[in-house]
C-alpha cells in the first residue's frame, strides 16, 4: 500500500474564521510570483497548512471566471502541498491579480515557486535561530 498521505483538501486545511484571516493580514509576510501574489505566516500552531485563495471581483466581474481561477489554485495547491516543509503550521493567502486567465500550467507552475520561497525563507530562520543558539 502507499504511505503517501491522500491528495485531498479537507476543511481543516482550509484557511476560515475572521480572527485567522484578520491575524494572517495582520502578521503575515508577503511576496510575488509572475502570475500571483502571497500572503503566509508560518508557525501558527495548528498541525495542517492552511490556505485562501483570493481572485478580485474588481478584475473579473464574471463569477464563472472568478471560481475557474479559484478551482485552478486549488488544485495546483493540493497537488503540491506535500513539499511544504514547515513545521507547526502556515496559513497562506493566494491574490490572483491578473486581468487575464492563466492556464492551469501557468497557475501550477506558480504556486511551485511560492512553495519553495516559503521554504526557502523558513530555511534561512531556522539557520538563523542555531547560529544565535550558539
Amino acid at each position: 500500500m502507499d504511505t503517501q498521505a491522500p491528495n485531498t483538501l479537507p476543511k481543516k486545511e482550509r484557511l476560515c474564521g475572521k480572527t485567522s484571516i484578520g491575524k494572517l493580514l495582520a502578521k503575515g509576510k508577503h511576496g510575488n510570483v509572475p502570475g500571483l501574489r502571497f500572503l503566509y505566516m508560518t508557525g501558527t500552531g495548528n498541525e495542517e497548512n492552511r490556505m485562501m485563495v483570493s481572485v478580485p471581483k474588481k478584475m473579473f466581474k464574471r463569477a464563472v471566471k472568478r471560481n475557474l481561477l479559484k478551482r485552478r489554485i486549488r488544485e495546483s495547491w493540493r497537488r503540491q502541498k506535500h513539499s511544504l516543509s514547515t513545521a507547526g503550521g502556515t496559513d497562506i493567502l493566494f491574490i490572483y491579480p491578473g486581468k487575464e486567465i492563466l492556464s492551469y500550467e501557468e497557475i501550477y507552475e506558480s504556486v511551485g515557486k511560492i512553495i519553495r520561497k516559503i521554504n526557502s525563507a523558513q530555511d534561512k530562520i531556522e539557520k538563523t535561530d542555531e547560529t544565535v543558539a550558539e
